[in-house]
C-alpha cells in the first residue's frame, strides 16, 4: 500500500515538473494553481515574474468550510475564484492543474471558473 502511494506521488510529480517547464504567469496572464488533497480544495493565481500570489481561495477559510470536497464544491469554488479574480480587473488566467489529471475536481475548479467569466 504504502509502496504504491509512493509510485502514484512519483508520477504526480514528474507530471509536474513537465508542466511548468512550459506554463508561466505574467502580470497580464497569471497562473491559475489548483491542489486538492484528502480534506480541503485550493486555489492560487500566482504571478510568476514577481513571485506574488495575487487571490487565493480554499475551503480552509472560515467562510467556505461549508464547501464539499467533492465536484459540486469544486465547481462553486471556481466561480468563487473567478468573482474574485474579476473583482481584481483580472479576466484571462493560465491554468495549471499541479500534476493533477484534468478529470473530476480539477476539470470542475476549471469549469467554475470559466462560468464566471474567466478565460482558462
Amino acid at each position: 500500500m504504502i509502496r504504491k502511494m509512493l509510485e502514484k506521488d512519483r508520477k504526480r510529480a514528474k507530471r509536474k515538473v513537465h508542466i511548468r517547464k512550459t506554463i508561466s504567469g505574467t502580470a497580464e496572464r497569471p497562473r491559475m494553481s489548483v491542489f486538492r488533497s484528502n480534506k480541503s480544495l485550493s486555489i492560487q493565481v500566482i504571478d510568476d515574474t514577481k513571485g506574488n500570489t495575487l487571490c487565493s481561495a480554499s475551503t480552509l477559510e472560515k467562510d467556505l468550510r461549508n464547501i464539499k470536497k467533492n465536484i459540486e464544491g469544486a465547481g462553486q469554488l471556481g466561480e468563487i475564484m473567478g468573482k474574485r479574480l474579476l473583482e481584481k480587473n483580472i479576466k484571462t488566467v493560465v491554468f495549471d492543474r499541479n500534476g493533477y489529471l484534468y478529470h473530476g475536481v480539477v476539470k470542475a475548479m476549471a469549469d467554475g471558473a470559466r462560468k464566471s467569466g474567466l478565460v482558462l
